[in-house]
């Protein structure tokens, strides 16, 4: 800014002035483009961080959608289980009472408590199974959660900190501190 001042003083006078305007013309463009760079910058961050969190919340509800699903199956499993235990007992009762065994007697007792001790089993099997299954897809799920608000997170403070940064070259009396005369 002075240039154009000791142009003039050394009687270079309109090419100095031209050369001058050239000169502040190139400043202003260059802090409109450092302007507008920063702004994109400030907002592909935050781009990148809605859609870092969108994407998250989309695996998410997959997850819960995968979590209902399993249990569903879960569910329809244990069924179909016992179910498949109920014949195989009452097979097994009608085959005693074809061979002319007492269905009350120790050997039949004995062998329909073994039958519904394995269907316990098979049972509780299956709903363990499911169970673990449900806090694995469960953890899953609060995992991408987490991992969606740290992206929201990291985006905003990417943004901010390339502003912050950027604060002093665009708005230049941004920092200057106040002396007496200036308050």
């Amino acid at each position: 800014m002075c240039m154009p001042m000791l142009a003039g003083a050394l009687g270079l006078g309109g090419a100095a002035a031209t050369a001058g305007g050239a000169i502040a013309g190139a400043a202003t463009a260059a802090g409109a483009l450092q302007t507008i760079g920063t702004l994109v910058s400030v907002g592909g961050a935050l781009a990148q961080g809605i859609g870092g969190m969108r994407a998250a919340k989309q695996q998410a509800a997959a997850l819960a959608d995968q979590r209902q699903t399993e249990a569903q199956l879960t569910t329809i499993q244990d069924m179909r289980s016992r179910q498949k235990f109920m014949v195989a007992i009452e097979q097994q009762r009608a085959e005693l009472a074809a061979r002319g065994v007492q269905l009350d007697s120790v050997t039949a007792m004995s062998l329909g408590r073994t039958a519904a001790q394995e269907m316990s089993f098979e049972s509780q099997s299956i709903r363990s199974t499911g169970a673990a299954r449900d806090r694995e897809l469960s953890a899953s799920e609060r995992a991408a959660k987490a991992a969606g608000l740290s992206s929201i997170l990291r985006g905003t403070f990417s943004a901010a900190g390339g502003l912050l940064n950027a604060a002093p070259d665009l708005w230049p009396g941004f920092l200057r501190e106040k002396t007496g005369a200036n308050q």
